[in-house]
């Protein structure tokens, strides 16, 4: 399957749907932007960011778009807000494995692991 991603909404015990989210690939201190997509109605992208066939060994960034998920569902945030932009930078090692890059979060704290 490549490459795919969820997010979890903590704060709501729910799907972040309409969570805006971007991926790139990065090489150092750069980043190149592959593809931006918003969560579906179960907190996922609508298919595999990558498949197995396009996936290659290297680092890649998920960024999302935490801040103006929760204000979008009406949450007060404070400003600044304490968590904006969260950012997950990870490698593939094996294109033939698929990796899962879920996400939980709410306005305060976020977690990560390689999920299956």
């Amino acid at each position: 399957m490549g490459l795919s991603t969820h997010v979890l909404d903590t704060m709501h015990g729910a799907p972040a749907v309409g969570m805006a989210v971007s991926l790139y690939t990065t090489q150092g201190d750069s980043a190149t932007l592959v593809k931006r997509f918003t969560l579906n109605a179960d907190g996922r992208s609508d298919g595999p960011l990558y498949d197995n066939n396009t996936i290659r060994v290297g680092t890649y960034r998920l960024t999302f778009e935490v801040a103006a998920y929760f204000k979008a569902r009406g949450v007060q945030l404070p400003e600044p807000n304490f968590l904006d932009k969260v950012s997950l930078d990870f490698g593939v090692a094996h294109t033939d494995q698929h990796y899962h890059v879920p996400l939980l979060v709410s306005p305060w704290s976020y977690s990560t692991y390689r999920g299956s």
